[in-house]
C-alpha cells in the first residue's frame, strides 16, 4: 500500500511537470528529488516506469524529469543496486537514443544521467554504450559525448577502455559526414588525450600502473592523421576549432618520430587557423601544447618553423585587449605562455626577432613588443642573464616615444628590469631618468578621447605606473638602492622634473633612512664624485620653495618636509637637534588641514618661521649668504609658478635679513631689481615682500638701494622722454614704479615702527608721490594705470598702518593727511559709479579709514565730502548678474562694503554723541528711502553697523537726553517690513540699538539687558515669513515694544515721522507704518490728549493724498481709536444686507464687537435669529429626481455669518465666554443640520457671477460658514487648543463632509475633553437636551460628541459619568442604526476614559455590546462590527466572573467572522478572540479550550492574510492563545516570533510551530489537515498557498504512526487539483507539500 501512494505521489508531480511556470516547473522538480531523498529507489523506479509508460510526454518535460534523477543518482549512487542501476542505465540510453536528430536538453539530461551513474557502476554503463557503440556503424551523437564526459568525470574507470573505443572509433571517423558528429568526435578525442595524460601524470594511484603512452600512441596517431589531414580543412569554424582543441593534448600522446614528421605540416596549419577565426584562444592554447611537446622531444625541425611563429604569434599578441572580451585576454596569456616556451628554446633568435620591432611607425606592434620583451625577462630569466646590455642597447629608441601606451609598456619593462638586475648595467641609470620623467608628467593632460585600439591611453595613467614603479623599486628591489642612491638627488632641482618630486621625495626619504640605518658610511654623499648632485643650499631652497603649496602634486609639501628633515645632516651638522622639533610640527599641521581648510598666509608664515629659525640655529653668514645666493639663483626656475616665486622672494628677505654683510645685501638687493619681471603682479608684490622683510634688519641699506636703483642706468633708460610715446615702454615704466611704490609700502610696514615714523613723509611718501606723478618737459602727469593706482593705496594703507601701530601715533601731526585724503577721494569718484571691477575703490576706503584716525582731524565740509563720495561709490553700485566669476565679483563686492562701514565708524568715533550720530545717518537718509531694493539694504546694513559701534561705545557722563530717539525710530521702524528680507533684519537691528541708546542715556549699565528690547530679537524669524500677515502682526509686535520704551516726549516725532512714511514707495512699508501708527495710538494713545488735533489733521491729509486701501483702514480705525465712545450697530438693518456681506459690512459687524455688554446682546440676538427659522427647506430640481434637495434659509445663513464676523473681533471674547455653551451647541448642531446643503438659486447665480472677480470675504457656503464660525468661537472663547488640535488631526475638513461629518464630531468632543474641560458641563447639558430632535443628523452628531466623551476621564472627574450612562441607554433603542451603533462606541469608551467604573457597570456594559452582536439590521452590521471593538477593549477590565458566563457564546458568534470578505470584520474578531484567550490564562474551561484549538489553523492561515491589520490581529491572538494551551514551547514560539513591529519568517515561524504541535498534540494532525483542507478553496492567494504549506510542515514533523489520522488519497487528490491553480505560488506550494508526504506513503 505504502508503495502505491509512493507511486502516486511521484505520478502526481510528474503529471504536473508540464506546468508553463518555470518556477512551478523547478519546485516540482525539487519535489520530486524530496522524495528521491527519502527513498531513492522508489522514486527512481517511479520515474522510470512515467517515463515509459509516458511515451508521448514532450521532451522539455521529460528532460526535468531526467534531471532529477540525475540528482538523485549523485547524491544516493552508494546506495544504489546492480538492479536499478541496470533499469536507469537502459531507460537513459533508450531516451538518449531515441530520437536520432539532436534535441540538446533532452538527450544532455540523459547523458548526465548515465555519467552519474557512469561514477560507481562503470563497467555497466559501458557495456550499454559500447552495445550502442558497434564498429562499421555510425554512433549516435550522444554516445561519443558521454562517453567523452565520462573520460573527464571518471579518469581511472575509463582508461582501461579507451585501447577498445579508440580501436572501434577510428573506422568510423572516416564515416561522419556532418560537422556535428564530427566536432563531437574532436571532444571525445580531446577528453580521451587529457584522461590519458592524467592518468600517466598519477600513475601511483593508478588501478592499472604497467599503462604506458606506447599503448595509445598508434591511435592517436592514426585519429591525429584524419583530424588534422581531413576534418581541418572544413568549412565550418566550429569544426576547425574542435580539432585544434583536440591536436594539442593529443601532440603529447604521438610517438616522437611522428610528432617530428608532423611538426613541418602541424605548426603551419595551426597557425593558418589565426587568421580564419577570430576568437583563437583555442588555437593559441593547442598551439602551447604542441610546442611544449616538440620542445620536450628535443625536436630539431621547430627551428625551421621558429621565423613564422613569432611572426604568427607577434600578430596576436599585438591584438587590442578588450577588458569586456575574457577570451581576448586569454589568448594572450596562452600567446605569451607560447613565447616562455620559445625563448627557452631559442633565446638568440627570439630577441633578433623582436627588438627591431621596436623600432617601427605602428604603436600596436610597439606595445606588443615590449609585452613580450617584459615577459620574457621575468619567465626566461636564466637564458636572459648573459644578454642583458644587448636589451638595455636596444631600449634606446623606446625612451623617445611619445605615445602613452609604448610608454606604459616602457615602465612595465624598466620594473621587469630593476627586478632582475639591469639597471646596474651601464645605461641603467637612463632607465631610471626615464621612470622620473614619466613621474613628472602633467595629470591634467588628458585626451578628450581614450580607450582601446587606436585611442591614446590618458597621460595620467602613464604617470600613475610611474609613480608605483619608482615606489616599489626604491622600497623593495634591494638591489637597486646603490645604483638609486644618491643618484635621485639630480632630479630635484631641474624644473622639469617639478611633477615627480613628490615620488622623488618619498624614494629619496625611503632610501636615506635605509642608508642611514646601514651606517654613516653608506649614507654619506660624493659631490665630487657627480657634478650633477644639487647643493645642500640648493636643496633646501628647492624643498621649501615647492612646500609652500603643499597640496599640489600629491602633497608634495609632507614629503618635501619629510624628506628635508632625513637630509638634516647633509644640509648642516648643527640642524638636526632642532629640525627634529619643527619639521614634525609642520607636517602634524598639514595633516590637519586640507586644502580647502588651509590658511595659505598662515602656512607661509610657519614657513618663514622655520626658515628665520634655520638661519639662527646655523648662525653662519658664510651659509647664509650661500644659501641666500642660491634663493636668488632659482627664481626663474619659477617663472611659470607666480605663487612660489612669491614665496621665494620672501625666503630671499628673510635670509638677507639674517645676513650680517651689508655689501652682501647691497648686491643682492640691487640684482633682484634689475632682473624683476616687473610686468607680473604676484612679482612686483614677492619684490616689494622681499625688501619689507629685509628691512626689518637692513632699513637704511633698503632705502638707499631703493634710491639708488631710481638713479641707476636700468631705471633712465626706461623713463626717457620719448619712451612717453612708447605704449609699451610707458606701461613697462608704470609696472616699474608700482613695484617700488609696493616696495617702499611694505619697507614702511614691516620695518621697526621707531625707524619709520621719521622717515614717512621725508623720504617714503616723498620717493612715493614722485613715481606716481611723472613729470615731462615740467608739467606733472597723473598716471592713467589702474595697477600703479592700486599699488599708491595700497602702500598708503601700509604707510599709515606704521603710522598707527606705533607708540608714539597720538602725537605724531600728520602733515599730508589732507592731501592723501583728497587724493583718496578723486580715486574713489573716477571709479565707474554702476559696476565694480577692481579692489581700488575698497583700498582707497581703508587707506581714508586710517588717515582719519591720524591727527589732525579733517574739516567737516572735507569730511562730508568724503563721506557722501564713498557712498555714493557703494550704494549705487547695479546688483551683479550670475556670471562665472559671481563669486569672486560677490567677494570684492563684500570686501568693499566692509571697507565703507569701517570708515563710517571711524568718522563716528571722532563725535560719539547723539549729535554725531544723526550727521551720520543724515548722509545715509537718502539711500534708506530709495526707491531701489538693493540701495536700501545695504544703506540699512551700514547703519546698524553705525548704531552698533555707536552702542559698543557709549560712555554717558551725565543723564541727558537722547532727543532724536523719535526721529532715528520712526525711520527705521517702517522698514521692518520692506520687500527685502536682508533689510527688515537690519532695520529691527536698528530699533533694538536705538532702544538700548535710549537706556543707555537713561543711566542704565552697558550690561544691563531689558526684557522687553530683547523680544525685538525673538521677533527676527518671524520677519523672514514670506505670508504678509504675519509680517506686519510681527510689525505691531515691533510697535507694542517700542511704544513700552519710548520716552512721552519722544512720541509725537516718532508719529509724524511715521505719517511720513505712510507715502514711503515700498507698499510693505507703508503699510507697516501703518499698523505701528494703530499700534501706538492703542498702547499710548492717553498721552495724546493734547496731540489729537495735530495727528487728525495729518490724517486727513494723507487721505487727501492717497486712495490706497490700507491707508483708508489705518486712518479709520486710527480715528476711532482716539474717538472710541462713538459707536452703534443695527443688527436687523445689518442682517438685511445683501449676501454675501461686503467688506464694508463686515468692517461694521466686527466693530459692533468691541464693547462687551453690547457684544453679549447681539450674539444672544444672533442665536435667536438663526434657530427661529428651520435651517433648510426641501426641493425637487426635476419632477423625477429620486430624492429632494436641500435648500438653505436666508436667515439662519445671514446669522451664521453675522455670527462669524462679530467672533472674529478679538474683543468679543469675553461675551463669547459668557455664551460659551449655547454658542457651541448652536454652531454644532447648525454645522450637522447644513451638511450637504445648497445655497438657493439665487446666491448660486450671484456666486457665479462673481466667480471671475475678486473672491468674496468668506465662502457663503452654508456648512463652511457654518465650521468658520465655530472656530472663530473657540478661539475668542480662549479655546485656542481646541481649534489647534483639530486642524492638526484635519477634523475641521471633516466636519464640512457626510462622509468625515462624524468622525470630526469625534474628534471635536476629544479635543474638548482634553482642552475645555470646565466647559463639558454644561455643554453636556445643552446637548442631551437635543436627543429629542426632529433631526436625525443632529440625534446622529450629539451621540457622537457625548460617546466621545466616555474616552476620557474628564467625565468621571466632572461627576458626569452616570448621566451620560443614563442617556446612552435611553438612546440605545432609537431607531436610527448609527444612533445605536455610537452608542455602543461610548460604553466602549469607558475602558480607555473610566477603566475603574468598567466593573462596576460591567453586566448592564456585556449585555448591551452582546446585544449589539445581533442586531438585526444585516448579516454584516456596523452594529455588530462596534460591539466587537467594544468587547476587546472592555474584556480585560471587567470582573472575571461576569465574563465566566458570555465567553462561549461569544466565541462561537464571532467565529463565522474569521473569514469575512470584509477586512475590518475580520480583524475585529480575531482580535476580540485573542482578548478571550486574554481573559481566560490559566482558568479555561474545556469547552472554551476547544475553541481555541478549533481557532489555531485558521489563526496561522490568516498570518498570511492580504490586510496588514489582520495579520497584527493574528499575531496577538496566537500570543494570548499559547498560554491557555500548556505548551511551553508553543507559547514561547509565539511570544518570539510574533512580536508587533518585529519582521517575521513565516516559513521559519511555520515549520517551528507545526514542530510543537505535532511533538506535543499529535491527535491534532487530522483537525488541522481538514482545516487546511477548507481554506484551499479559499478567495486569497496568500492563504491558499499557506494551506499547503502547513500540512507539508505537519506532515515533516509527525510520526509515521500518525498517518491514520489523514486519508492521504484525499490529501493527494486535494493537492493535485491545487497544482491547477491560477496562482503560480500556490502551485509551488502543493508541489512542494507533495514532496513532503513521502513520509506517509
Amino acid at each position: 500500500m505504502a508503495e502505491s501512494h509512493m507511486r502516486r505521489l511521484c505520478a502526481t508531480l510528474m503529471d504536473a511537470v508540464t506546468d508553463k511556470d518555470p518556477q512551478v516547473q523547478e519546485q516540482i522538480c525539487s519535489a520530486l528529488c524530496a522524495l528521491g531523498e527519502a527513498q531513492p529507489e522508489e522514486t527512481l523506479r517511479a520515474c522510470e516506469e512515467y517515463l515509459r509508460q509516458h511515451e508521448k510526454l514532450a521532451h522539455p518535460y521529460r528532460a526535468m524529469i531526467l534531471k532529477a534523477m540525475e540528482a538523485v543518482v549523485r547524491s544516493h549512487i552508494s546506495k544504489l543496486d546492480k538492479d536499478m542501476a541496470r533499469a536507469i542505465i537502459l531507460l537513459a540510453s533508450s531516451e538518449m537514443t531515441k530520437a536520432k536528430d539532436l534535441v540538446p536538453d533532452w538527450q544532455q539530461a540523459a547523458s548526465s544521467v548515465l555519467v552519474a551513474v557512469g561514477t560507481r557502476f562503470i563497467n555497466a554503463v559501458m557495456e550499454e554504450l559500447l552495445s550502442r557503440f558497434q564498429p562499421g556503424l555510425l554512433p549516435h551523437h550522444f554516445i561519443v559525448q558521454t562517453l567523452a564526459s565520462l573520460a573527464a568525470s571518471n579518469v581511472f574507470g575509463m582508461v582501461p577502455f579507451l585501447t577498445s573505443i579508440l580501436s572501434t572509433m577510428l573506422p568510423m571517423l572516416p564515416m561522419a559526414k556532418q560537422d556535428a558528429m564530427r566536432v563531437v568526435f574532436c571532444s571525445a578525442l580531446r577528453h580521451f588525450s587529457e584522461s590519458i595524460l592524467e592518468y600517466l601524470a598519477d600513475l601511483d594511484q593508478a588501478p592499472d600502473p604497467t599503462v604506458r603512452k606506447d599503448a595509445f600512441s598508434s591511435h592517436i596517431f592514426s585519429a591525429h592523421d584524419v583530424l588534422f589531414n581531413h576534418w581541418l580543412q572544413s568549412r565550418e569554424a566550429k569544426l576547425r576549432l574542435a580539432v585544434v582543441e583536440a591536436l594539442g593534448p593529443m601532440s603529447h600522446l604521438l610517438p616522437n618520430e611522428r610528432l617530428e614528421e608532423q611538426l613541418p605540416r602541424l605548426i603551419p596549419g595551426v597557425l593558418a587557423l589565426y587568421k580564419k577565426h577570430a576568437e583563437t584562444f583555442h588555437v593559441s592554447k593547442s598551439l602551447g601544447q604542441i610546442l611544449e611537446a616538440a620542445v620536450s622531444v628535443g625536436s630539431r625541425t621547430l627551428e625551421v618553423q621558429l621565423d613564422a611563429l613569432l611572426a604568427a604569434l607577434h600578430a596576436q599578441i599585438c591584438v587590442p585587449v578588450e577588458s569586456s572580451s575574457p577570451l581576448v585576454v586569454r589568448n594572450q596569456k596562452e600567446v605569451l605562455r607560447c613565447y616562455t616556451v620559445l625563448a627557452c628554446f631559442a633565446p638568440d633568435r627570439l630577441l633578433a626577432f623582436l627588438l627591431p620591432k621596436l623600432d617601427t611607425s605602428n604603436e600596436r606592434i610597439r606595445v606588443g613588443s615590449l609585452q613580450v620583451l617584459r615577459h620574457v625577462i621575468n619567465s626566461a630569466a636564466a637564458q636572459m642573464e648573459i644578454r642583458k646590455l644587448f636589451i638595455l642597447s636596444s631600449m634606446r629608441l623606446p625612451l623617445l616615444d611619445t605615445n602613452n601606451k609604448v610608454k606604459r609598456a616602457v615602465v612595465q619593462v624598466i620594473s621587469a628590469m630593476a627586478h632582475h638586475g639591469y639597471l646596474e648595467q651601464p645605461g641603467g641609470q637612463a632607465m631610471m631618468e626615464y621612470i622620473v620623467q614619466q613621474c613628472a608628467l602633467p595629470p591634467e593632460l588628458q585626451p578628450e578621447r581614450q580607450g582601446p585600439g587606436g585611442e591614446d591611453l590618458p597621460a595620467d595613467s602613464v604617470r600613475a605606473i610611474s609613480i608605483s614603479t619608482l615606489y616599489l623599486i626604491s622600497t623593495t628591489v634591494d638591489r637597486m638602492s646603490d645604483v638609486l642612491w644618491p643618484y635621485l638627488l639630480e632630479f630635484l632641482t631641474p624644473v622639469r622634473f617639478t611633477g615627480a618630486l613628490t615620488p622623488l621625495c618619498r624614494s629619496l626619504a625611503h632610501l636615506a633612512l635605509k642608508r642611514q640605518e646601514a651606517g654613516a658610511d653608506a649614507f654619506l654623499i660624493q659631490y665630487e664624485a657627480s657634478v650633477k648632485l644639487p647643493s645642500p643650499y640648493a636643496i633646501t631652497s628647492r624643498l621649501l620653495v615647492v612646500s609652500s603649496d603643499p597640496y599640489v602634486g600629491d602633497c608634495r609639501g609632507v614629503a618635501s618636509l619629510r624628506l628635508l628633515h632625513v637630509l638634516h645632516h647633509h644640509i648642516h651638522p648643527l640642524l638636526g637637534p632642532r629640525w627634529e622639533t619643527t619639521v614634525p610640527q609642520l607636517v602634524q599641521h598639514l595633516d590637519e588641514h586640507t586644502e580647502e581648510t588651509l590658511s595659505r598666509k598662515e602656512w607661509e608664515e610657519k614657513l618663514l618661521m622655520f626658515l628665520r629659525d634655520t638661519l639662527a640655529v646655523v648662525s653662519d653668514n658664510t651659509w647664509v649668504c650661500q644659501l641666500s645666493l642660491e634663493m636668488c639663483k632659482q627664481l626663474p626656475c619659477y617663472n611659470g609658478a607666480p605663487q612660489e616665486k612669491n614665496f621665494l622672494y620672501k625666503c630671499i628677505g628673510t635670509a638677507l635679513g639674517a645676513a650680517s654683510s651689508k655689501e652682501v645685501v647691497r648686491k643682492q638687493l640691487q640684482g633682484l631689481l634689475e632682473t624683476a619681471r616687473y610686468q607680473e603682479e604676484a612679482e612686483r608684490e614677492g619684490l616689494a615682500c622681499c625688501f619689507g622683510i629685509c628691512a626689518v634688519s637692513h632699513l637704511d641699506n633698503v632705502l638707499a638701494q631703493l634710491e639708488d636703483f631710481v638713479r641707476s642706468d636700468v631705471f633712465r633708460k626706461s623713463v626717457g622722454i620719448l619712451s612717453i610715446f612708447k605704449d609699451r615702454s610707458e606701461n613697462e615704466v608704470e609696472k616699474v614704479k608700482s613695484a617700488l611704490i609696493l616696495c617702499y609700502g611694505h619697507v614702511a610696514v614691516q620695518a621697526p615702527r621707531e625707524l619709520v615714523l621719521a622717515r614717512v613723509e621725508a623720504d617714503i611718501l616723498r620717493n612715493m608721490f614722485q613715481y606716481f606723478n611723472t613729470k615731462v618737459l615740467g608739467i606733472k602727469v597723473e598716471t592713467k594705470d589702474p595697477a600703479l593706482k592700486l599699488c599708491l593705496v595700497q602702500s598708503i594703507c601700509m604707510v599709515c598702518q606704521a603710522i598707527c601701530g606705533s607708540t608714539q601715533a597720538g602725537a605724531f601731526h600728520f602733515a599730508r593727511k589732507a592731501e592723501l585724503v583728497a587724493h583718496m577721494t578723486e580715486f574713489i569718484r573716477a571709479e565707474p559709479p554702476d559696476s565694480l571691477r577692481t579692489p581700488l575703490r575698497k583700498k582707497a576706503m581703508t587707506a581714508c579709514t586710517l588717515l582719519v584716525s591720524l591727527e589732525p582731524p579733517l574739516e567737516e565740509q572735507m569730511q562730508a565730502d568724503m563721506t557722501h563720495c564713498c557712498l555714493q561709490s557703494v550704494m549705487a553700485l547695479l546688483p551683479e548678474p550670475d556670471r562665472e566669476d559671481a563669486s569672486d565679483r560677490e567677494a570684492l563686492y563684500l570686501d568693499t562694503l566692509h571697507a565703507l562701514e569701517d570708515l563710517l565708524t571711524s568718522l563716528l568715533h571722532r563725535n560719539m554723541t547723539p549729535q554725531g550720530l544723526q550727521i551720520m545717518v543724515e548722509h545715509l537718509s537718502p539711500w534708506i528711502k530709495s526707491p531701489r531694493g538693493h540701495e536700501r539694504e545695504r544703506a540699512l546694513r551700514v547703519s546698524a553697523c553705525l548704531l552698533h559701534y555707536f552702542l559698543e561705545r557709549l560712555h554717558v557722563s551725565a543723564l541727558v537726553p537722547f532727543h532724536n530717539l523719535g526721529l532715528l525710530v520712526g525711520l527705521f521702524s517702517p522698514r521692518c517690513a520692506d520687500l527685502r528680507p536682508a533689510t527688515r533684519q537690519e532695520a529691527v537691528g536698528c530699533v533694538y540699538s536705538l532702544l538700548y541708546l535710549q537706556l543707555g542715556y537713561e543711566g542704565f549699565a552697558r550690561d544691563y539687558r531689558d526684557d522687553v528690547a530683547e523680544q525685538l530679537l525673538a521677533l527676527k524669524d518671524s520677519l523672514m515669513h514670506p505670508n504678509l500677515t504675519v509680517l506686519f502682526h510681527t510689525c505691531h509686535s515691533i510697535a507694542q515694544i517700542i511704544g513700552k520704551r519710548l520716552p512721552p516726549d519722544q512720541l509725537i516725532s516718532l508719529l509724524l515721522t511715521m505719517f511720513e512714511g505712510l507715502g514711503d514707495p515700498d507698499k510693505n512699508c507703508s503699510r507697516a507704518a501703518t499698523v505701528m501708527i494703530n499700534c501706538l495710538l492703542k498702547e499710548r494713545g492717553a498721552v495724546l490728549l493734547e496731540k489729537v488735533p495735530e495727528i487728525v489733521s495729518v490724517l486727513r491729509s494723507k487721505l487727501q493724498q492717497t486712495q490706497e486701501e490700507h491707508i483708508l483702514k489705518a486712518a479709520q480705525h486710527s480715528v476711532y481709536l482716539l474717538a472710541s465712545w462713538h459707536r452703534a450697530a443695527v443688527v436687523s438693518s445689518l442682517l438685511g444686507s445683501p449676501l454675501p456681506f461686503d467688506s464694508y459690512t463686515c468692517t461694521l459687524w466686527r466693530a459692533l464687537a468691541v464693547d462687551p455688554s453690547l457684544t453679549t446682546q447681539v450674539l444672544g440676538l444672533l442665536l435667536e435669529k438663526m434657530s427661529r427659522d428651520v435651517p433648510f427647506k426641501e426641493s425637487r430640481a426635476f419632477l423625477l429626481s429620486s430624492a429632494p434637495d436641500r435648500v438653505a434659509t436666508l436667515l439662519p445663513l445671514a446669522a451664521t455669518c453675522a455670527l462669524y464676523e462679530v467672533l472674529s473681533a478679538p474683543a468679543s471674547g469675553a461675551a463669547v465666554l459668557e455664551l460659551y455653551p449655547e454658542l457651541f451647541v448652536a454652531l454644532l448642531l447648525r454645522i450637522s443640520c447644513t451638511v450637504g446643503v445648497q445655497l438657493p438659486r439665487n446666491l448660486q447665480a450671484k456666486e457665479r457671477r462673481s466667480s471671475g472677480a475678486p473672491p468674496a470675504v468668506r465662502n457663503l457656503d452654508p456648512c463652511s460658514s457654518a465650521v468658520d464660525t465655530l472656530q472663530a468661537m473657540l478661539l475668542r472663547g480662549g479655546s485656542e487648543d481646541v481649534v489647534r488640535h483639530l486642524e492638526l488631526e484635519g477634523g475641521w475638513e471633516l466636519l464640512r463632509t457626510s462622509e468625515g461629518h462624524e468622525e470630526g464630531v469625534t474628534r471635536l468632543a476629544r479635543a474638548m475633553a482634553k482642552h475645555a474641560g470646565p466647559r463639558l458641563p454644561l455643554v453636556m447639558k445643552a446637548l442631551i437636551s437635543t436627543q429629542s430632535s426632529a433631526y436625525e443628523i443632529q440625534r446622529v452628531t450629539s451621540t457622537a460628541f457625548l460617546a466621545e466623551l466616555l474616552s476620557s476621564n474628564v467625565v468621571n472627574d466632572l461627576m458626569l459619568l452616570e448621566t451620560l450612562l443614563d442617556n446612552l441607554a435611553v438612546r440605545q433603542k432609537d431607531m436610527c442604526a448609527s444612533v445605536r451603533r455610537l452608542v455602543l462606541r461610548g460604553l466602549a469608551n469607558l475602558a480607555s476614559g473610566s477603566p475603574d467604573k468598567v466593573r462596576t457597570h460591567g453586566p448592564q456594559l456585556l449585555t448591551t455590546l452582546i446585544g449589539g452582536l445581533d442586531d438585526v439590521d444585516d448579516l454584516h452590521s456596523l452594529v455588530a462590527l462596534e460591539a466587537m471593538v467594544g468587547l476587546a477593549r472592555l474584556l480585560d477590565l471587567v470582573e472575571p466572573w461576569d465574563l465566566r458566563s458570555v465567553l462561549l457564546h461569544t466565541a462561537i458568534r464571532i467565529r463565522p467572522f474569521f473569514d469575512s470578505e470584509k477586512v475590518e470584520f475580520r480583524r475585529a474578531s480575531i482580535c476580540l478572540f485573542g482578548h478571550l484567550n486574554k481573559a481566560c490564562h490559566g482558568d479555561c474551561e474545556d469547552v472554551f479550550l476547544e475553541q481555541t484549538v478549533s481557532a489555531l489553523g485558521p489563526l496561522l492561515l490568516h498570518l498570511r492574510d492580504p490586510q496588514a491589520t489582520v495579520v497584527g490581529a493574528c499575531r496577538f491572538a496566537l500570543r494570548m492563545c499559547g498560554p491557555n494551551l500548556a505548551c511551553e514551547e508553543l507559547t514561547a514560539a509565539f511570544e518570539k516570533h510574533l512580536q508587533d513591529g518585529r519582521s517575521l519568517h513565516f516559513g521559519e515561524f511555520l515549520n517551528t510551530t507545526c514542530k510543537h504541535l505535532m511533538h506535543h498534540f499529535p491527535d491534532l494532525l487530522g483537525r488541522l489537515v481538514s482545516t487546511n483542507l477548507f481554506y484551499f478553496k479559499s478567495s486569497w492567494e496568500n492563504v491558499r498557498a499557506t494551506a499547503p504549506m502547513f500540512m507539508g510542515f505537519l506532515v515533516l514533523h509527525a510520526d509515521r504512526e500518525l498517518r491514520h489520522q489523514v486519508d492521504l488519497e484525499q490529501l493527494i487528490a486535494a493537492l493535485q487539483l491545487l497544482l491547477k491553480d491560477p496562482a503560480p505560488t500556490v502551485r509551488m506550494k502543493a508541489a512542494e507539500t507533495l514532496g513532503r508526504l513521502v513520509k506517509f506513503a
